[in-house]
């Protein structure tokens, strides 16, 4: 089953708030491990998680342009913290605060990804969400998908510059306290 097969139907699932998610992939993003909640809580078998990009997860309501910032910090070799809605095999949604940081091999070379997801706070969750809707609600705007991308990425950087934090301090005000890997 491929993650084109998968529709949401507007239910939210949950795992615990001692549980990580964590996946590691290689440069391209395929998923070159997944450990058993990431398998539970996505309802993916391993074997279909091995192998397959990790956009496999990705809700269609998780705007482009969060993607967009996350990629370009992870390209320019730094961490990211992120709030993130994926969509599980049943057709369900789940929240995480995903860390992600490139893996570096000899000389520095990125040779992957490592991900470890948390449960995020409600509140966190209720704030983020509004704000997402706003951001697809731009992208889906545009005809062209590169124009909708870039204006959606303007305003996610209006709102931020509104509030006078950049996208990091903007996630740390929502969550009671730093919660790294």
């Amino acid at each position: 089953m491929s993650r084109r097969d998968v529709q949401p139907i507007g239910r939210e699932r949950f795992f615990g708030d001692e549980e990580i998610i964590v996946s590691k992939t290689d440069p391209k993003g395929i998923i070159t491990y997944a450990n058993d909640v990431f398998v539970r809580v996505s309802g993916y078998p391993e074997a279909e998680l091995l192998g397959a990009p990790h956009s496999i997860v990705r809700h269609p309501d998780m705007p482009r342009c969060v993607f967009k910032h996350l990629w370009d910090t992870l390209h320019a070799g730094r961490e990211i913290f992120a709030y993130v809605v994926n969509l599980a095999r049943t057709g369900e949604h789940y929240w995480v605060l995903a860390h992600v940081t490139p893996t570096l091999g000899q000389g520095g070379a990125t040779i992957g990804y490592h991900s470890c997801r948390r449960v995020p706070s409600r509140p966190a969750v209720e704030q983020v969400r509004p704000i997402y809707q706003q951001l697809l609600q731009e992208e889906r705007r545009h005809p062209r998908s590169p124009e909708g991308l870039a204006a959606s990425g303007k305003m996610l950087g209006d709102i931020l510059a509104r509030a006078g934090v950049s996208y990091d301090e903007f996630v740390w005000s929502l969550e009671a306290q730093p919660a790294p890997c």
